[in-house]
């Protein structure tokens, strides 16, 4: 509902652990903070509503020792995590884990995974303010990326629901292009596809929940652009393994011509007639089980055959279980220039020297966290064998590695000792492998399998599962000496 311009709207509560000021028309542009604001507890979440301007802050406990947050995405985090004290990543207190439930137990090294996945919610909304930023091309372009990537996965992090991160990207995705157009770029791209329906159809059952919260929470209305309208699908069919490929294929005839006939698109009378054997209620006869039977045996007598013919070769896998912080190839470099991406207010671009003929160019997400001039002629690590990427246009090749705390709202710069070669490889006590290629480091995902273990210890030096970093000049360690953080 459109809000009054002669007033504010203040929602008291009387214990209220956070206050959020927004201004209306803020929240009329941003969905998702209007949906997390309208779910929050009532009774511990004060939202004052200003008439105009650009106000967007959070105070989280007593006004005498109040500490504010301003940044619009670490406001969203901790209105879903720490500042409501995990009210909306607990399931029964909330219609879903906003930060996939892993905000209670990243904290104090006490779950890697959970802090590995708390990093990746802030990088991904990261992702989502620059696609908010860019072009429909570039939007498109992501879509093809989210393929690939969701090939494996639900979400975007590890999660049972959507988290903040997957909402914040979908609706910065279907902010640039929706209907047809939308429909047009999704096509072939089934992972990306399932991704877009299950966000939007989560986000229509939250708003249903931010209606009913609407007389105490006072939030008006959130509107949700419009995503994907999910086709139907025809159920499954189930077989026992011992059916004849000509009846299996006979059964998916029926089931099409079934379809067919409810969409209108064949008459009944002119349905091919399916073999009474073809699934359903006909069954197999006997003569056509044992058949089948005898068919599976011959075909597994052969498969045993070939397997002893021709072993498996050894290949270049490695059992996940053999891997180490060896397979990463993490080098000292130096900024030697830096500068302000275009479009995207989030990301630095950088030509880093690692001893190479050339400079790398790595984009990294660290505006919010250093002025410009803090980033010239800095020392860092660098992770090398990552594969190149387009990062709202800006071809990327490398990671700059930073320690940050738990929900990603302090970052500082992992560098080598003072009197390290530029260029140097950075190893750990105990492993002294070869880095793996870039194309195997994507493909197993290896950095995010060993991601987790990299940390630094109470002193703020870099180690991994205990292991020391090593240079020719000493231990890496957090710039500030930030303690049991994760290094990624």
């Amino acid at each position: 509902l459109p809000l009054p311009l002669s007033c504010n709207i203040t929602m008291e509560a009387q214990s209220a652990l956070v206050t959020l000021t927004v201004s209306a028309p803020i929240l009329a542009s941003d969905p998702l903070l209007a949906l997390v604001a309208s779910i929050a507890p009532p009774y511990q979440t004060k939202v004052t509503i200003t008439k105009k301007g650009s106000d967007l802050s959070l105070s989280i406990g007593a006004d005498s020792s109040a500490s504010e947050i301003t940044h619009r995405n670490a406001i969203l985090r901790s209105l879903c995590g720490s500042g409501l004290h995990n009210a909306l990543d607990t399931i029964g207190s909330s219609p879903l884990c906003f930060l996939g439930g892993h905000s209670a137990t990243s904290f104090s090294g006490a779950s890697p995974t959970s802090a590995i996945a708390m990093a990746g919610i802030s990088s991904w909304m990261s992702v989502a303010d620059s696609t908010r930023q860019g072009s429909a091309d570039d939007a498109s372009v992501l879509l093809g990326q989210l393929n690939e990537y969701l090939s494996g996965r639900s979400f975007l992090v590890p999660s049972v629901t959507p988290t903040v991160a997957d909402f914040d990207l979908y609706l910065a995705i279907v902010g640039k292009i929706s209907g047809e157009a939308l429909e047009t770029s999704v096509n072939g791209y089934n992972n990306t596809r399932r991704w877009l329906e299950q966000c939007g159809a989560t986000l229509e059952e939250l708003k249903i929940v931010a209606a009913k919260n609407a007389a105490y929470s006072k939030v008006p209305t959130a509107v949700v652009p419009k995503g994907l309208n999910p086709k139907p699908r025809p159920l499954p069919l189930f077989f026992y393994g011992e059916e004849d490929e000509s009846v299996v294929a006979a059964a998916a005839a029926a089931a099409a011509t079934s379809a067919a006939t409810k969409a209108g698109g064949v008459k009944p009378g002119k349905a091919a007639a399916a073999p009474s054997s073809a699934g359903g209620g006909g069954g197999l006869t006997d003569e056509q089980k044992k058949a089948a039977a005898e068919k599976k045996a011959a075909k597994n007598a052969a498969k045993a055959a070939k397997k002893k013919d021709n072993p498996p070769k050894g290949g270049d896998a490695t059992p996940a279980g053999d891997l180490n912080i060896s397979a990463l190839d993490i080098r000292v470099g130096k900024i030697i220039k830096a500068w302000e991406h275009e479009t995207a207010d989030k990301l630095y671009c950088e030509e880093i020297d690692i001893g190479e003929e050339k400079p790398r160019q790595i984009a990294s997400g660290l505006r919010p966290f250093y002025k410009l001039e803090e980033m010239q002629n800095r020392d860092v690590l660098v992770l090398c064998n990552l594969k190149p990427m387009n990062l709202v246009g800006f071809p990327s090749h490398g990671m700059v590695l930073c320690a940050s705390n738990a929900d990603h709202t302090a970052v500082e710069f992992a560098v080598p000792p003072e009197g390290a070669k530029i260029g140097e490889r950075v190893t750990f006590e105990g492993f002294d492998g070869e880095p793996e290629a870039q194309n195997k480091v994507a493909k197993k995902k290896i950095f995010q399998t060993l991601a987790p273990d990299l940390k630094t210890d109470e002193n703020g030096m870099v180690n991994w599962k205990g292991a020391k970093s090593v240079t020719s000049a000493g231990q890496c360690k957090a710039v500030n000496g930030m303690a049991n953080a994760q290094v990624a």
